[in-house]
């Protein structure tokens, strides 16, 4: 990928409400050309346009990241419930003994202990580790600096 590519993807993570316009401004590229990428880009690289979001403002005051090791033949039934959980913002498929790893966004602590407590009633949990989020100190921000970007270099 060019590096005036990557520029352009920093721009969008930065703000992907910044109009094309302001971007062609900033980088010298024409807007039609900034269009196109962009186009191209969604079929290819971009796999989603999002909110972050302060969920503290909206009442759920625990977020956590929830580390868990099942039995192997509960892994894809439990997969596809952690899935379909309302509470569940974002789940990964890790290694080194562990087989997700689960970001919870709940009300309470109460709330999240009753989501684990009814997981272990559905599934053989051989180990679980539980991080509450105490604050967020950095998010979202890789490509997110175009100031950080040197277009010069290869």
């Amino acid at each position: 990928m060019k590096k005036k590519d990557i520029l352009f993807l920093a721009y969008l993570r930065k703000d992907a409400r910044e109009t094309l316009t302001t971007i062609s401004r900033k980088t010298s590229v024409p807007i039609s050309s900034l269009y196109d990428k962009l186009r191209s880009l969604e079929k290819d690289i971009i796999t989603k346009h999002t909110t972050i979001i302060d969920f503290s403002k909206l009442g759920y005051l625990c977020r956590a990241n929830i580390i868990l090791k099942v039995e192997i033949e509960d892994r894809d039934l439990a997969k596809n419930y952690l899935l379909c959980n309302e509470n569940v913002n974002s789940l990964f498929k890790i290694n080194n003994g562990y087989d997700f790893m689960v970001e919870g966004v709940f009300k309470h602590i109460k709330e999240m202990e009753d989501f684990l407590e009814l997981f272990e009633r559905k599934f053989k949990v051989l180990n679980k580790n539980v991080y509450y989020v105490i604050e967020d100190l950095k998010r979202e921000s890789f490509l997110g600096e175009p100031e950080l970007i040197n277009i010069n270099a290869d």
